[in-house]
């Protein structure tokens, strides 16, 4: 992994969403970096900080009432949190690429479909409009969709189509790296399937570095060569995806495989993680899982646990795989 180009690395970074009536620390102090190639799956419950965390890399936090408190996010040699708006403007698309959880949020509903992926290209790589339009077929055959559907309105799409053309619209710049924030979430199973196969081969027809975000740890599975478990706001866990699913090491990720179905077995009820997770605005003392977690310790309730570990990392203050705090 050492010998690949590090695409983008995240040093210490800190969101907070800032209101009169509170302030809610949506991202507490996380780093990680994805290299070349690589997929990293960014795994955790609603409300864990990952679309934070995605949309702190596009510089696109809406500020009010977000701040980036502190922290680097090193792209291409440059810290890009101090980047103007002209240059996150041309890093968008041509250096990174996002695609967002719903389709329509994305496409213009009173623009042809055609007009609009073509207007990036003309945008950010200054091609002439039969060029741009020559790309935008090729892009849209890759996904799925036909050239006679250039002229379509996003309307005229089934919700599959539409992630499809979402997909194909993040990689009209060939971007160094694609952030995909939960891209199947609105579609049915078989869809979802179509749309993962998509974008990994694309992914690996490009060399393109990846960020997924998702709640299926199956997905994680299948897609990604790395995986970061988010809890509240913090990566609790992180290694290569055979370490930490074999090996889990946080009570959180535990947790998280135990509410799983398992086919081997004839439970009739699936074990829950207790509780919820907890309040960005009103986070607890000490380890941030402590309320929920059976391990629980007064350690844990007192003590903000470090970083252990060097290629599987998590952050407990017990190991559990080796029996510690048991």
């Amino acid at each position: 992994m050492e010998n690949r180009e590090k695409i983008i690395e995240v040093k210490n970074l800190h969101v907070h969403y800032v209101t009169d009536d509170a302030t809610s620390k949506a991202v507490n102090g996380i780093d990680f970096s994805v290299y070349q190639g690589e997929s990293l799956g960014l795994v955790g419950e609603t409300g864990a900080g990952k679309t934070t965390t995605a949309l702190s890399i596009m510089q696109l936090i809406p500020d009010p009432p977000g701040i980036i408190v502190d922290g680097e996010i090193i792209f291409e040699d440059k810290n890009i949190i101090y980047n103007t708006d002209k240059e996150n403007q041309a890093m968008r698309g041509n250096g990174i690429a996002m695609i967002f959880q719903d389709p329509m949020t994305a496409l213009n509903p009173i623009m042809t479909i055609g007009d609009q992926l073509s207007e990036i290209v003309t945008t950010h790589n200054k091609l002439s409009k039969s060029e741009a339009r020559k790309r935008v077929v090729e892009l849209l055959k890759m996904v799925g969709v036909k050239e006679d559907r250039y002229n379509d309105y996003p309307h005229q799409f089934s919700g599959g189509q539409k992630q499809r053309v979402v997909i194909a619209m993040s990689l009209l710049c060939s971007p160094k790296l694609l952030i995909a924030d939960e891209p199947t979430t609105a579609l049915d199973v078989t869809i979802q399937a179509q749309v993962l196969d998509i974008i990994r081969e694309l992914r690996e027809k490009l060399n393109m570095s990846m960020i997924l975000i998702t709640h299926d740890l199956g997905v994680v599975a299948e897609t990604c060569e790395r995986v970061a478990i988010m809890y509240a706001g913090q990566i609790v866990e992180q290694g290569t995806v055979k370490d930490v699913y074999l090996y889990p090491k946080h009570p959180y990720t535990r947790g998280l495989f135990d509410s799983i179905p398992k086919l081997d077995s004839d439970s009739e009820e699936l074990i829950p993680i207790d509780g919820t997770i907890s309040n960005a605005s009103d986070l607890p003392t000490g380890c941030y899982f402590h309320p929920r977690c059976k391990y629980c310790r007064d350690i844990c309730k007192q003590k903000q646990p470090e970083q252990r570990g060097e290629d599987h990392k998590f952050m407990c203050h017990f190991d559990l795989f080796s029996g510690e705090g048991k």
